[in-house]
């Protein structure tokens, strides 16, 4: 069945909070472990058929935000959610209070009830009315990104179509796209200053509520966070900028010498190669082809895979007005099938897209389909999610030919230095996001304020060139996690130090790299983070010396392979 025939029926919110209640008395009054497991099991299924209804209206509704029908399908899934996350937690409850959870620990697993125990602790009863709140917050972000078009170029287009102009071998057309772009923004400043300004305190009253200073344990507990916590992370971004931020500058000045231009500026910043940036050939549809070629040969596993998400159509890949900005994967729980969501735009950005999100979807499809991997146990925390896809963009290399011909190592080398120069990127907002909810009565002006710092902490290489937007340093605004999944972005830097570590075996021993990497996937979320980079023979990211080894190294393969 194709994802346009997959039928959707929005559920009977009543009913499935009867069911879930219901299962909840059930475990209290079991007299057995057995009889437990099976009513858990059982009502699984049932919260499964309701999130996938959830998936389905969420997707289309991103496909098309003009859609009124999904709109307001989106809009009962947000104003449900938190209801549902009430009587979610009386199960847990149920759960976790059980006198046979030591039995129960030995059938799943005690991680599973450590994460319940995550789960039990961020949620109240008086946290929905909040919950209901910030959900139309972030969907009035959404709908007003995906709204702004620019005009350029003599025509009008969505903000994502403006890639290929923002990579222009043409400096001078490069500033003018990041200049209009701005101009956008700066248009809509208020909304977007007030929609931050709400969210935050929403989502630290949230926090207050369960008992915190602020939101930021609330926003660790929400992304399942189990291993580390606010400490490790401070280590892990002073990691950064002690022994990595020195490494890139040496990696940004040669591409300040190799590009011809006397300062780095923010439209030059992904600008690699004076006579322009290596671009996949073929349209989208080619690229799609190609990456499904790609896949069948990768390995048994992969083929698998991409011929059941081609075979379900499991894509919408193309940019068009309407269409929510960025892209993702997420999963269709009852398909036991993944979706790709993302916005083409003629750029290198299709690929690592294609690569970074088919990393995303291999894992979950690998999860999903695999029968002694409990349901509530198919995805791991954020962070090794990010791990599956971000060296799937790595483990893909010698494929990387069938996309850019003989700009082939031209990509190969912006790649490598996008990969590295974004994880002092991803650390500021990590940090920006944690000053914010420290200090949540700071005003527009002094919130750019703080992201000005951190710009010349973490990329002091970078000159702002007075644009409107970027200017008056703003831009945190143009990154949707900031908004709609807060303190989510350090995991990316994480998770790229996993796959600098897979990439850099790869190179010598491919196979093993491919075990490696499967052995990691194929766990799923059955052990912590910690636990999955140790059992693969990984080093974790923020222990001692790991930022500043890899570092190294992966300055090495950038010297030898320099252009």
């Amino acid at each position: 069945m194709k994802f346009s025939e997959y039928p959707y029926e929005r559920p009977d919110i009543n009913a499935l909070k009867e069911t879930l209640l219901t299962a909840a008395e059930a475990i209290k009054n079991a007299n057995s472990a057995t009889a437990i497991i099976e009513t858990f099991d059982n009502v699984l299924k049932a919260a499964e058929e309701a999130s996938t209804m959830g998936t389905i209206a969420s997707v289309r509704n991103s496909i098309n935000t003009a859609d009124a029908f999904y709109e307001a399908e989106r809009d009962y899934f947000d104003e449900i959610g938190p209801e549902l996350s009430e009587v979610n937690n009386v199960l847990n409850v149920a759960l976790l209070d059980s006198p046979y959870r030591k039995e129960l620990e030995q059938h799943y697993g005690e991680l599973l009830f450590k994460n319940l125990e995550i789960e039990r602790r961020s949620f109240k009863p008086e946290l929905i009315p909040l919950m209901q709140e910030a959900n139309k917050l972030e969907a009035q972000y959404q709908k007003l990104y995906a709204s702004m078009t620019v005009e350029f170029d003599g025509k009008t287009m969505p903000l994502p179509m403006l890639g290929p102009y923002k990579e222009s071998p043409d400096r001078e057309i490069r500033r003018a796209a990041y200049e209009a772009e701005g101009k956008t923004f700066d248009a809509h400043q208020a909304e977007l200053d007030e929609l931050y300004d709400k969210l935050v305190k929403n989502r630290n009253a949230q926090g207050r509520l369960v008992g915190y200073d602020n939101y930021i344990q609330l926003g660790y507990d929400r992304l399942g966070r189990n291993c580390y916590g606010a400490e490790e992370l401070k280590r892990f971004r002073d990691q950064i900028a002690t022994d990595l931020v020195p490494i890139i500058a040496e990696v940004k000045e040669a591409q300040r010498k190799r590009i011809g231009v006397d300062q780095l500026c923010i439209y030059d910043d992904k600008f690699r190669f004076p006579d322009g940036n290596a671009k996949p050939e073929g349209n989208a549809e080619e690229i799609l082809a190609a990456g499904k070629a790609m896949y069948q040969e990768l390995s048994p596993e992969t083929k698998e895979f991409i011929e059941a998400m081609f075979d379900g159509e499991l894509f919408d890949v193309l940019s068009r007005e309407g269409k929510a900005p960025g892209g993702y994967c997420t999963n269709l729980e009852s398909y036991k099938m993944p979706f790709i969501f993302s916005n083409f735009n003629g750029t290198s950005d299709d690929v690592d897209v294609l690569t970074h999100e088919a990393g995303h979807a291999f894992a979950a499809y690998r999860s999903m389909n695999n029968p002694a991997i409990h349901p509530a146990l198919h995805s791991p925390t954020i962070e090794a999610c990010e791990c599956h896809s971000m060296s799937m963009e790595f483990l893909t290399q010698d494929f990387h030919k069938n996309f850019f011909g003989a700009n082939t190592k031209k990509y190969e080398l912006a790649h490598c230095e996008d990969a590295l120069d974004f994880i002092p990127y991803g650390c500021m907002i990590d940090e920006f996001q944690h000053r914010m909810y420290e200090n949540e009565n700071l005003t527009p002006e002094q919130r750019n304020e703080v992201w000005k710092e951190l710009e010349q902490k973490y990329r002091p290489w970078l000159s702002m060139d007075q644009l409107p937007f970027y200017g008056r340093y703003s831009h945190w605004q143009w990154k949707l996690h900031v908004y709609l999944y807060p303190l989510y972005y350090i995991d990316y830097c994480m998770a790229q130090t996993i796959a600098f570590q897979i990439w850099t075996l790869s190179m010598t021993d491919r196979e093993a790299a491919w075990k490696k990497y499967l052995a990691f996937v194929d766990a799923a979320g059955t052990k912590t983070f910690e636990d999955l980079c140790i059992s693969a023979g990984l080093r974790v990211p923020y222990a001692e010396g790991t930022v500043k080894d890899i570092g190294a190294g992966i300055r090495d393969w950038l010297v030898k392979n320099s252009l």
